[in-house]
């Protein structure tokens, strides 16, 4: 296994063909795409009425989005080797990847926990009269008083979600396909994002963008980017990992 030079252009390709499969099984892309929208509707709950926990549920969607999007990966894998998708099959398409993926999970927790807790210690070290209402997060955030709070609060976000990103890239869509143990699939993964910087970097900003914009209209835009992102996100899989000539048959064919 090989890690192939990725060129500026990829995630544009990776987009294409991402809208490609998403068209060829509407259906299925609209059952994902509601639950990656009521994600986003508990994650706007939340911060409307315990904004101090904002990052954990953040780091939560980060955690259970990928799995999601597990069920996208399969259906991509499926129409690149000219198989009919089906949904019944792309929600139980981790059944028989539980060892690599319960590992993967456990490492994702951590995560998600560090980042939580570390939310909570940026908002107590600025706010030690207690913790801030929702009106008082946003004024805190756009008031230039607060530069420091603000600095603070997006390099801890920055730097776990840039873990997750580096971890989960490569990773899940690996483990899916060729049944990788959770240690190998990570290691590509944060090989694929270190021998790329850049380009992954461009991904991963292309990633945030299209989520801003779908959360703009109370995050009903996920209903369409959530499912192009997963079926993208495959293709930025095959795209990255180059394996021997004597496996190259088997990607996208295992069950």
């Amino acid at each position: 296994m090989q890690i192939r030079t990725l060129s500026s252009s990829a995630p544009a390709g990776w987009l294409v063909r991402g809208a490609q499969d998403l068209m060829k099984a509407p259906g299925i892309a609209a059952f994902y795409g509601a639950c990656f929208w009521g994600m986003a509707l508990v994650l706007g709950a939340v911060f409307r009425n315990r904004p101090e926990y904002t990052m954990s549920i953040v780091s939560g969607c980060l955690l259970v989005g990928p799995f999601l999007a597990m069920g996208l990966y399969d259906v991509s894998r499926r129409l690149q080797r000219g198989d009919a998708p089906a949904l019944a099959h792309s929600v139980t398409c981790w059944d028989r990847h539980i060892p690599s993926m319960g590992l993967l999970v456990l490492v994702l927790i951590v995560l998600e926990l560090l980042w939580g807790r570390a939310s909570l210690v940026v908002f107590a070290v600025f706010f030690n009269t207690g913790m801030p209402s929702t009106a008082g997060v946003l004024e805190a955030v756009f008031n230039p008083d607060n530069w420091e709070f603000v600095a603070v609060y997006a390099a801890v976000g920055s730097t776990f979600a840039a873990l997750v990103f580096a971890t989960t890239v490569v990773s899940i869509p690996m483990i899916l396909d060729r049944d990788t143990d959770a240690v190998t699939a990570a290691i590509t993964s944060i090989r694929v994002v270190y021998d790329n910087t850049g380009v992954m970097l461009l991904w991963a900003g292309m990633i945030v963008a299209l989520m801003a914009l779908a959360l703009l209209s109370w995050g009903a835009g996920l209903m369409v980017l959530g499912p192009l992102l997963g079926h993208a996100s495959w293709h930025a899989y095959g795209d990255s990992v180059d394996w021997p000539e004597a496996d190259a048959g088997t990607l996208g064919t295992t069950n």
